[in-house]
C-alpha cells in the first residue's frame, strides 16, 4: 500500500537531516513523491469524479492522495517550514498515524511554479541603493576579499570527541575537537537551545583552524 511504503521511510528521512546528509534526504523525499504520482496518474480520481457510481472509489482515492501530501509536507518540513506550517502542525510523530476523520480546509495554492524570468531576477545584481536608505544590520558590510584572502584561512575537518552544555549558559555548548595534530582543541557554539551535547559526539564538523599570515 501507497501509505505504509511512505511511512516506512520516516526514520531513514529524520536519520539523514540529523546527520546533515540534507541532498540524500531530498532524494528520498522526491523518489516517494514519484510513488505518489505514479499512485494518481493510475487511478485519475479527476476521470473518477465524472463517472457515476463511484463515489467510494474516489473517496478512498482522494484519501489516500491528501494522506500522502501530508507526510510528503512532514519529511520536508526541515527545508520548508513555512509551507509545512500552513498544512498543519507536523512532527515525526504524526507519521505513524493516520488522518482520520480531520476536517479538510478550503483549496488554498500553497506553491507557484519557479518562472524563468524570476529564476533570472535571482542572479541579476541589484541596484544600488539610495543612500538615505538603512545599513543592512545596522553597519557598512565589510570590504571583499580575493583569492589571496580566502586561502589564508585553513578550514580542517575535525571529530568531535566530546561535547557538553556550559554552566549557567543556555545556549553554548562545549565541544572538544580533535583535528589530528597530537592535541584537543575546546571551541563554544551557540546551539544549545536547538540541539542536545550528546547529539554530536563522535561526529564531524568543519573547524577554522589557523589564520595564515600573509608573507
Amino acid at each position: 500500500m501507497l501509505l505504509d511504503t511512505l511511512r516506512a521511510h520516516t526514520d531513514s528521512v529524520r536519520d539523514l537531516y540529523e546527520t546533515r546528509e540534507f541532498g540524500r534526504a531530498l532524494r528520498e523525499v522526491m523518489l516517494l513523491a514519484d510513488r505518489v504520482n505514479e499512485y494518481v496518474d493510475q487511478h485519475k480520481p479527476w476521470e473518477l469524479a465524472r463517472q457515476t457510481g463511484t463515489d467510494a472509489a474516489l473517496h478512498d482515492v482522494c484519501t489516500v492522495c491528501i494522506e500522502a501530501f501530508r507526510l510528503l509536507t512532514l519529511y520536508l518540513k526541515p527545508v520548508l517550514p513555512a509551507l509545512a506550517a500552513k498544512v498543519e502542525p507536523l512532527f515525526w510523530a504524526d507519521a505513524a498515524r493516520a488522518l482520520g476523520r480531520h476536517a479538510i480546509g478550503d483549496y488554498q495554492h500553497l506553491m507557484q511554479r519557479v518562472d524563468a524570468k524570476q529564476l533570472d531576477a535571482l542572479f541579476t545584481p541589484p541596484e544600488a541603493p539610495p543612500e538615505a536608505a538603512p545599513l543592512p544590520g545596522g553597519e557598512a558590510l565589510a570590504a571583499e576579499i580575493g583569492i589571496g584572502d580566502f586561502i589564508r584561512v585553513d578550514l580542517r575537518i575535525a571529530k568531535i570527541v566530546r561535547a557538553e552544555a556550559v554552566d549557567g549558559s543556555t545556549r553554548l555548548l562545549r565541544l572538544t575537537l580533535d583535528v589530528g595534530e597530537g592535541r584537543l582543541r575546546n571551541v563554544f557554539s551557540g546551539i544549545a537551545v536547538n540541539y542536545a551535547p550528546e547529539q554530536f559526539t563522535g561526529k564531524l564538523t568543519v573547524m577554522v583552524a589557523t589564520w595564515r599570515r600573509a608573507r
